[in-house]
């Protein structure tokens, strides 16, 4: 017996020092010194208290019995998917569609013109008292910003000048003769094709009328035409961001990221659609400001994620570090294999680190609100576009806060599935994240030395 509990006991020593030593060295190289430096104190107390359990065995031989037994009994039940009172899937059949009229960004550029701003605020006059308050702060690129810079901000500028005229590139006329093809082949090949130009995961979804915004808002040239609803199958591309430039939020890192991704998803969704014309069948782009659908929705029915807190794309793996691109066809292609659910929503409800950290006050501390008939978390989009003019970038703050933001390495891997599991599981991981990492962080007054990280 003495033999079995001493070999237990060494496996266990080792198995546990391994993984903090592990823990350590991966915090260290992701630059988190606070974690790396509480991992080696774990380190080195678990290493004496195992230690001293081998060397004290023939005295404390119940107690060991017991630790191991309950070591043992833990382990099982952090296996057990366990999620009592988790919410009902979202009922979308009633959803009704958003207007990108609503969207601060078009009620941002109505401003320069004033027949288009007659129009809005005399279909939505609770926004006009808002929308001028925020009209009167300084637009991206001017030097009143908090975290402008004279030598970087061009730099995000050129960036969006490039999507815009890019935008033409989205649509196109197809291939006068269609080609059969296999819709299973088709799609794996769309699926290879993205992430050869860098998408990290791609999804296919049947649209619905929910997935499409009711009218533009974006662009002058087009306010308050209707979409074209027309199409019948979506692709979803998620393009992950550099978590060491995120983590930057919410300086001007944030935003040159943030431009930097929406260029490569122009990019690929493009190159996709572009390639789906070759085969004679419709297909458009949808990036940045130049969408007929509302990304998000698409990509979490799709199967690729959930819905945050924060009211964006939660990735399995990326987490809220991501950008989204859609191309819709008229090709009917199946939906994606479901992998199930993640429980990203359920961490959410427990963790609210973002609605914690956010320095407008945007992301709620409560539960999911209704709004356009159907249960879904979304921030106060006014407070949160008024702070971005206020600094001069997208903040970022709620991604750079979450726990799901992390590098795609072995140890965050594991924790990724161990969240999954069960409830349980879920508030010990917050409650170790916000030891390793802290619970609150503070906002850079200035831009770091060097704005553009590449690794």
């Amino acid at each position: 017996m003495t033999g079995i509990l001493t070999f237990i006991n060494w496996a266990i020593l080792i198995g546990t020092s391994l993984f903090f030593l592990a823990l350590s060295l991966s915090s260290f190289n992701e630059k988190e010194f606070r974690a790396a430096f509480i991992a080696l104190v774990f380190l080195i107390l678990n290493t004496f208290f195992w230690t001293w359990l081998i060397w004290s065995l023939y005295s404390f031989q119940t107690v060991n019995i017991l630790i191991i037994s309950g070591l043992g009994l833990f382990g099982i039940i952090s296996l057990m998917r366990f999620f009592p009172g988790k919410a009902p899937k979202r009922d979308i059949s009633k959803a009704e569609q958003y207007d990108e009229r609503d969207n601060m960004f078009a009620r941002n550029n109505i401003q320069y013109y004033p027949e288009l701003m007659e129009k809005y605020y005399a279909m939505r006059p609770e926004n006009e008292s808002t929308d001028k308050q925020i009209h009167q702060k300084p637009e991206f690129g001017e030097k009143e910003q908090v975290y402008h810079d004279k030598y970087t901000a061009p730099c995000y500028e050129a960036a969006f000048e490039y999507l815009e005229e890019s935008i033409p590139l989205s649509v196109g006329k197809p291939a006068e003769k269609k080609i059969s093809i296999d819709p299973i082949q088709f799609c794996k090949t769309l699926t290879d094709l993205a992430k050869f130009y860098g998408a990290c995961d791609v999804g296919f979804l049947q649209l619905s009328p929910h997935h499409f915004y009711s009218h533009k808002g974006r662009h002058a040239t087009n306010w308050g035409d209707k979409t074209d609803q027309t199409y019948k199958t979506a692709i979803a591309i998620v393009i992950p961001m550099r978590v060491t430039m995120i983590k930057n939020g919410p300086t001007s890192c944030a935003l040159q990221e943030s431009a930097q991704k929406y260029v490569e998803a122009a990019k690929i969704s493009n190159i996709l659609a572009g390639y789906i014309r070759n085969f004679g069948y419709r297909a458009r782009a949808h990036n940045d400001a130049n969408y007929d659908t509302l990304c998000v929705p698409i990509a979490v029915e799709a199967g690729l994620g959930e819905l945050g807190r924060m009211g964006i794309f939660m990735h399995g793996v990326y987490g809220p570090c991501v950008r989204l691109a859609i191309v819709t066809t008229d090709l009917e292609l199946p939906d994606s294999a479901c992998p199930g659910p993640l429980y990203m929503e359920e961490f959410c409800k427990i963790c609210k680190k973002c609605a914690d950290n956010c320095p407008s006050g945007s992301i709620t501390h409560d539960d999911e609100p209704y709004s356009r008939n159907f249960r879904h978390w979304s921030i106060h989009q006014e407070k949160c576009f008024s702070y971005w003019k206020t600094i001069g970038s997208d903040c970022g703050f709620c991604i750079s806060v979450c726990p799901y933001t992390k590098p795609d390495t072995l140890i965050h891997k594991f924790v990724r599935f161990y969240i999954s599991r069960n409830a349980l599981n879920q508030k010990i991981a917050l409650f170790m994240d916000d030891l390793l990492y802290g619970r609150y962080k503070k906002i850079a007054k200035t831009n770091p030395e060097k704005i553009f990280i590449q690794t």
